[in-house]
């Protein structure tokens, strides 16, 4: 019999299977809306039977987003699109729905790739960016603002209210995004989080958000869902997160509320060479899952049926 596919339970959630379908930017809302464009996208996935479809990161402000073309859930009209594409997923097809809630941090505002994936000037109609640290993403990218406890409040709060959100609108898995140098994985990292109080310095300051975090999106998220937490397993730099810390965030995050951990690498510095082959990431997945005892999520060049079933 085939594990890959078996059925898992994650959290108070039943997958039919071990395949999750990635969240995949599609830069193709408007004013944070989906659009016409997610239905088809979403729902051609959906038909396909995976265990689970994800949602693409999803801002939980308007300055979380990533471009002004990346989808929102921090308003009502947002909310009632999504809840029709999960609607419409649910009436062609079995499996759960998640989505992956977000905040890019210092690499947010930035145009679409087609177009280079620059970053756009406010006065283009991009907005001035928010970072743990006033450090830049590269010398070609603007300076963030260094949050104050204010936006770091504020930050917790907008995630517990786009994952009610998420939940009115029939999501079965919430995702929070701490990664690919967004802005709780800048929190994590000891090369964009050099803060002095409370929420930098050691690593169990730097986790403290991501940690504040989950616990908020926790504590609104019914039993019968689930809660995961996409973490990195190396920053890819001696200087960064290594496989050590994150085994000590993923135990954190779990006994947080996380129900899951999707573990990737790399996006916290576009100067650091990532050694890409089949399965590269796997190893940080499985070494999580042995030493936290949290369910993993593995991805990377997972290619075809056979790796994958290997893998498992």
């Amino acid at each position: 019999m085939s594990i890959l596919f078996s059925p898992l339970r994650i959290g108070g959630v039943d997958l039919p299977n071990r395949i999750a379908v990635a969240p995949m930017c599609q830069y193709s809302a408007v004013d944070g809306c989906m659009t016409d464009w997610h239905r088809m996208h979403l729902l051609q996935l959906a038909v396909g039977a995976p265990g689970l479809v994800m949602i693409e990161a999803t801002g939980v402000l308007p300055e979380g987003r990533i471009s002004p073309a990346c989808p929102g859930l921090y308003n009502d009209e947002q909310q009632a699109l999504l809840a029709e594409i999960v609607a419409i997923c649910k009436r062609y097809a079995a499996q759960p729905i998640g989505i992956q809630l977000a905040h890019a941090g210092r690499k947010g505002s930035s145009d679409v790739p087609w177009r280079g994936g620059r970053p756009i000037p406010v006065a283009a109609g991009g907005w001035s960016t928010m970072a743990p640290s006033a450090l830049p993403f590269s010398e070609k990218w603007p300076t963030p603002v260094a949050m104050d406890q204010a936006d770091i409040d504020a930050t917790v709060k907008a995630f517990a209210a786009a994952a009610r959100r998420a939940v009115d609108a029939g999501c079965d898995v919430l995702e929070i995004h701490a990664a690919h140098g967004y802005l709780l994985h800048e929190f994590l990292s000891p090369l964009t989080n050099t803060r002095t109080d409370g929420f930098g310095g050691s690593a169990e300051a730097r986790m403290r958000l991501p940690l504040e975090v989950i616990a908020a999106v926790r504590a609104v998220c019914p039993n019968d869902r689930a809660v995961g937490v996409r973490m990195t397993g190396s920053d890819w730099s001696e200087q960064g997160i290594d496989i050590d810390e994150a085994v000590r965030f993923a135990s954190a995050a779990r006994q947080a509320g996380a129900d899951y951990a999707c573990v990737t690498s790399g996006g916290i510095r576009p100067d650091i060479p990532i050694p890409v082959s089949p399965g590269y990431q796997v190893g940080f997945a499985s070494e999580i899952k042995r030493r936290s005892g949290i369910v993993t999520r593995a991805v990377g060049m997972i290619l075809d049926g056979r790796q994958a079933e290997k893998l498992i």
